[in-house]
């Protein structure tokens, strides 16, 4: 997809960001205008989009407006969506037309919010390592949340980019230690694929902990924990078990992360988004995941000097992203 300059009609946009677990909704007046009204809405209190949409525009009493851009989790490859991470499924023509848009753009999330990224403000970004950004060259991007969005930005030649729009979060992901081989084999024992996601996602780090409790004490029974209480358990309790989960789960990143930079020759930045690493703070700067990234061999020093960003924003810079889609 490729970042346009060319104004759309001067008239008002719904956009939204949908993921797993949370839709962000946001009213746009104008092209290029503010994003105003956010609204994160639970997935899981409604039983469709067109529902949640429906709900948004009653909140912040709204009219249904001609255009919408949709950024969602999940491959979109023609008229039909099935999200991968939530049971809403949709036609994208049948939305329009019971939504009463003139202008529906559904896309990737990462596509969209990889679309954001030259728009970002700097004291939004907390850069971990690197050096100084290489004007010219492609952008990484990759972020853990309900799933591993992936995507980047490759120069078009004229001046902008192409975002692009794959399911990176689903290549196989290997282990630099015997520990972490251990772990993705008990993974893949459970759901028949080692991806990235499988390790780096909510879900991920929920499975990364089960996994060392069952290689640590086979048959034992396996305290039930969320995302977020490992977190919590590792940077305020200082336990064991949660404090090496989250370790493994930034070396696992910094893998991903790294090769995701060889393979786009990313030396204008690698950018991390999603909701779990920013929660982890000053911790993750302290984490394996930069000499993880780093660790490929003969070109260490190639990735030594790659900056990564850390996405600290205020707004889901991802509607910023699916209004750009519209075009701005």
């Amino acid at each position: 997809m490729t970042i346009t300059s060319a104004s759309a009609p001067d008239r008002p946009r719904l956009v939204a960001d949908v993921g797993g677990t949370n839709a962000r909704f946001g009213w746009q007046q104008q092209a290029g205008g503010e994003i105003v009204d956010v609204s994160t809405l639970p997935c899981a209190d409604y039983a469709s989009l067109s529902d949640a949409i429906v709900a948004y525009l009653a909140k912040v009493g709204r009219n249904t407006p001609p255009d919408c851009a949709i950024a969602i989790a999940n491959p979109v490859t023609g008229d039909e969506v099935r999200m991968t991470n939530h049971h809403w499924a949709f036609s994208i023509s049948a939305l329009k037309a019971q939504c009463g848009f003139e202008r529906l753009r559904v896309l990737n999330d990462f596509t969209a919010l990889a679309l954001a990224l030259p728009h970002l403000p700097a004291d939004e970004l907390r850069q971990v390592g690197g050096g100084a950004p290489v004007a010219g060259t492609p952008i990484a991007l990759i972020g853990p949340g309900t799933g591993l969005g992936v995507s980047g930005l490759v120069p078009d030649g004229r001046g902008g980019w192409i975002a692009l729009e794959g399911e990176g979060g689903h290549a196989t992901l290997g282990g630099r230690t015997e520990r972490e081989t251990a772990v993705l084999r008990q993974i893949d024992a459970l759901y028949g694929h080692a991806s990235g996601e499988r390790a780096v996602s909510g879900q991920g780090l929920i499975d990364v902990y089960e996994a060392l409790l069952e290689i640590d004490s086979p048959g034992a029974s396996v305290p039930a924990m969320s995302a977020a209480q490992i977190v919590h358990g590792a940077l305020d309790e200082r336990n064991a078990a949660c404090l090496e989960a989250v370790d493994l789960f930034c070396a696992f990143l910094g893998t991903a992360a790294g090769n995701l930079a060889l393979t786009l020759g990313a030396r204008a930045g690698v950018y991390i988004g999603g909701g779990i690493v920013p929660r982890l703070g000053d911790a993750f700067a302290q984490s394996p995941f930069r000499s993880r990234f780093e660790a490929k061999g003969r070109f260490e020093g190639y990735l030594a000097a790659i900056p990564v960003y850390v996405i600290h924003a205020k707004q889901s810079p991802a509607l910023l992203g699916a209004a750009s889609a519209l075009g701005t």
